[in-house]
């Protein structure tokens, strides 16, 4: 493509890799929910947050098969993800 019809696209706001908008996407979301809740552990009950709760999980198993990128990772640590709650949980009370 010309750069003219590159710069055309992105007026109008085309999408060009559609996985990573949508994980920017949920990536946005889990950050509007930490700043309403103060954590990112969107439980696995939140009926408000169906699409939330199924993207974190997904991310908590393609961290576990080592199939999420380093940025991804670090974007989600950055924001004070978890990803192993109850590690995570016995780790706080041990340390009191």
């Amino acid at each position: 493509l010309s750069s003219d019809r590159i710069q055309q696209l992105n007026s109008m706001g085309f999408i060009w890799d559609p996985c990573d908008h949508s994980w920017s996407e949920n990536f946005d979301q889990l950050c509007i929910f930490k700043d309403q809740h103060g954590h990112c552990n969107v439980s696995e009950n939140d009926t408000q947050n169906k699409s939330l709760v199924g993207w974190v999980r997904m991310q908590k198993l393609f961290y576990r098969k080592n199939a999420l990128s380093s940025d991804r990772i670090q974007q989600l640590n950055s924001i004070g993800f978890i990803w192993d709650p109850f590690d995570h949980t016995w780790n706080k009370h041990f340390n009191q």
